[in-house]
């Protein structure tokens, strides 16, 4: 959490020897050496002392991985911004179903400039179908960039003229006002991304020469797993983000249909599994190990997660070696 930030910048920047420690780790570790249901400060710093000199697996935090939170930072500030945009064009298109519902046939989408600046001016079919033709025509073509013209505007004044949706001035002022919040969420999204392909153009990753890995989603998959020397397998990532199938076994029972853990980052999974989708629609050889998943019969979504799997071991051995994807190699 974000009470370590400053602590661990202090001890980083006297050159002492640092450990991040999972709290999930300490609190599974605290509750096997004692059957007390105790809390307290005192038990937890002497469950991490104990955990500092048993474990050996325990690796020093590196200014690398404390550089790399700021783009930690950045990539999930970036992931909750478009989460709520989302839920703003959401919004958006509720208030035209409402406003002027024959408007989403007319335009390839509601989420284009030409659109939002036709709802931020007129936003109900009453607006539209009161307008000037010429007005409306010029609002179109200028918003579109040239591609409206004439004919269009046409066309939408009179499904405004013969429209279902209700007036409502009180909706029509949402309406604006959300378009205008998702423009300025647009703007914001598009200045993270700035620093964010600041940082990565520094980094100079190898992963985001894998066909389907863009700089965004290279970007957070990097951020999440932070230094890969950390790890010493791919299991280790897949543990890390929580992909590992949980196992469950007692007597002659066993789990038969393993699900994922699902614990660790959830930003770093989110990743993965997207990041997986994408590869197998740009890479043959991902298409074709997703094709060979499906034909076993298996769900796409669990196809998907053991193309997941084979992207995360490709991407611990070019991050292990440095260079860049080749392709069938």
């Amino acid at each position: 959490g974000h009470y370590s930030y400053n602590i661990l910048g202090f001890l980083l920047d006297n050159g002492l020897p640092t450990y991040v420690i999972n709290p999930l780790h300490t609190n599974l570790y605290r509750k096997s050496q004692s059957l007390r249901k105790t809390k307290t400060d005192r038990v937890d710093a002497r469950t991490i002392a104990s955990m500092l000199m048993s474990d050996v697996s325990l690796k020093p935090y590196t200014n690398i991985a404390y550089h790399n939170s700021e783009l930690k930072s950045l990539t999930r500030y970036r992931f909750d911004k478009v989460k709520e945009r989302a839920t703003l064009k959401s919004s958006v298109a509720r208030l035209v179903n409402i406003l002027f519902p024959e408007l989403e046939k007319l335009l390839p989408t509601l989420h284009t400039a030409s659109s939002y600046a036709l709802l931020s001016e007129l936003p109900s079919a009453k607006h539209i179908a009161e307008t000037h033709l010429t007005h409306l025509t010029n609002l179109l073509h200028t918003a579109s960039k040239g591609r409206y013209f004439k004919d269009k505007a046409i066309q939408i004044r009179e499904a405004a003229r013969n429209s279902i949706g209700t007036y409502m001035p009180a909706k029509a002022l949402e309406l604006k006002h959300t378009i205008k919040l998702i423009n300025e969420f647009n703007t914001e999204i598009a200045e993270i991304e700035s620093a964010i392909q600041s940082i990565m153009d520094k980094i100079d990753s190898p992963i985001t020469t894998i066909p389907g890995i863009s700089l965004r989603m290279g970007a957070m998959i990097i951020a999440e797993v932070g230094d890969f020397n950390n790890f010493d397998s791919p299991d280790k990532i897949l543990a890390f983000a929580g992909l590992s199938p949980s196992t469950y076994q007692s007597g002659q029972l066993n789990n038969c249909y393993a699900h994922m853990e699902k614990r660790g980052s959830r930003y770093l999974r989110y990743a993965l599994f997207n990041a997986a989708k994408l590869v197998c629609y740009w890479n043959p050889l991902f298409a074709d190990y997703l094709a060979k998943k499906r034909s076993e019969g298996k769900h796409y979504n669990v196809a998907i997660s053991h193309a997941a799997k084979k992207l995360v071991r490709l991407i611990f051995a070019l991050q292990k070696s440095g260079q860049s994807y080749i392709a069938n190699s």
